[in-house]
């Protein structure tokens, strides 16, 4: 992956939906050389694939919760990741360090239906307890982090 590759994926992660004259007149190529280097970046799992971005209280999910979830002693992590990912309400699922072995981000429409999905994550067998964050409001998300994806300037170049 070159530095041309790199603006490509930047520009493509704060616009999913650009052209390929559109990406081929901020990167300096033409259209189908940015359309094969986009497949080539496709077949290689760089990128993985591409999504509309929803408010998730525009379609009644207005609860949002971050639930730190603690297994048992003899609990396997896949096997609670595989149940976690079951439930529909679960969003995300991050492992993490510390007590808890994972955090999922959970989405649903009011208080009760997240007292239920709560119920439901602490009856999967696994799961030892639980911690819950109510998220209030949100600040920021889902934003493209481009961080490493441009070299600086007179940076070595590397692929």
């Amino acid at each position: 992956m070159d530095q041309v590759d790199r603006k490509i994926i930047a520009e493509l992660r704060n616009n999913g939906r650009a052209t390929y004259a559109e990406l081929g007149r901020t990167v300096g190529l033409s259209a189908s050389s940015v359309h094969e280097r986009v497949g080539k970046l496709e077949a290689a799992g760089v990128i993985t694939g591409y999504h509309a971005v929803v408010d998730p209280r525009t379609v009644g999910l207005g609860v949002t919760a971050l639930v730190g979830i603690q297994p048992t002693d003899t609990a396997s992590d896949d096997e609670v990741a595989v149940s976690l990912g079951e439930l529909a309400e679960v969003e995300s699922c991050y492992a993490v360090a510390g007590d808890e072995a994972f955090v999922v981000k959970v989405r649903v429409e009011t208080v009760d239906e997240l007292e239920s999905t709560l119920g439901r994550l602490r009856r999967i067998h696994g799961v030892a307890r639980t911690h819950t964050t109510v998220v209030l409001s949100t600040r920021f998300e889902g934003r493209p982090n481009n961080t490493g994806l441009e070299l600086p300037e007179g940076a070595a170049k590397s692929g």
